[in-house]
């Protein structure tokens, strides 16, 4: 992949009050998106440094989504999607011609709103899917373990490795969708409402493995929940409309955010 243009992008990205001058993990400069007319993501910049957890909230249709599915170039598989700027991982440009989208996905992983495991495999072989998928040899049993270990599963499932993922309960099969995405090693992970379709309890679960697993990824989530945002991530993003409103550290957002438009969403005043 080409290395980042010594070029300065026309406006800073945004960055949480009192963090320390680093090359960031990621770095989206000037993102645009559009699906036909609709512009659904505005002129977006931001940093996340590495090994933190970056909260994206804001109220349903404000481009939270839309852009955390741009970090992977997911878009590109919308025949109306258009999408402009740079997405920088350790300064490298994810959207040049040189990048194969196939091969950045296995640095940036993604985890989706609801458990998706492949109904017709195993849980073991689910979690050696995406090894399989990209020819990555070796034993992938070993891999299978280390990353049901990482997804706090592998004590649950460990004597039936060869039953039907579908057998697994709802939040067990959003870690097993975690532990599958973990697999191929990924180095920023990306969380779109992982925890909306679980209980109380399964959601605690998704939490804690969020807190373990920043010790070793870069996470990204997005969540519509105000309180879990609060409680897994180091800082925070308010989307509104499609426009990135602020991002702080995430007690700033919630106790002392700069822009009025924050404050009235984060005491409740819409959403």
């Amino acid at each position: 992949m080409n290395a980042l243009a010594s070029s300065a992008p026309d406006s800073a990205p945004a960055v949480a009050a009192g963090a320390a001058i680093a090359t960031p993990k990621v770095e989206v400069q000037k993102l645009n998106v559009w699906f036909a007319k609709n512009h659904a993501v505005k002129d977006t910049s931001l940093a996340v440094q590495v090994h933190t957890v970056l909260a994206v909230i804001g109220p349903s249709g404000c481009g939270k989504s839309t852009f955390l599915r741009a970090l992977n170039r997911m878009h590109d598989l919308v025949p109306v999607a258009r999408v402009t700027g740079k997405v920088l991982v350790d300064g490298q440009d994810l959207y040049t011609r040189e990048v194969d989208p196939v091969l950045l996905r296995r640095r940036v992983g993604m985890v989706f709103q609801r458990p998706n495991p492949f109904p017709t495999m195993s849980i073991e072989e689910n979690v050696a899917a995406g090894l399989v998928l990209n020819g990555i040899s070796g034993n992938h049993a070993e891999v299978v373990e280390r990353s049901l270990r990482k997804a706090a599963l592998w004590d649950e499932v460990k004597d039936r490795l060869g039953h039907a993922a579908t057998s697994l309960s709802g939040g067990q099969q959003q870690r097993l969708c975690i532990a599958r995405a973990l697999a191929i090693e990924p180095e920023v992970l990306l969380m779109d409402e992982p925890a909306s379709a679980l209980d109380p309890i399964a959601t605690a679960k998704i939490e804690e493995l969020i807190h373990e697993l920043k010790e070793h990824y870069t996470i990204i989530i997005v969540t519509h929940s105000m309180q879990q945002a609060a409680r897994v991530s180091d800082h925070t993003a308010f989307f509104y409309m499609g426009e990135l409103v602020e991002m702080g550290a995430t007690e700033q957002i919630f106790t002392n955010p700069k822009e009025r438009r924050t404050e009235d969403y984060v005491t409740g005043k819409f959403g």
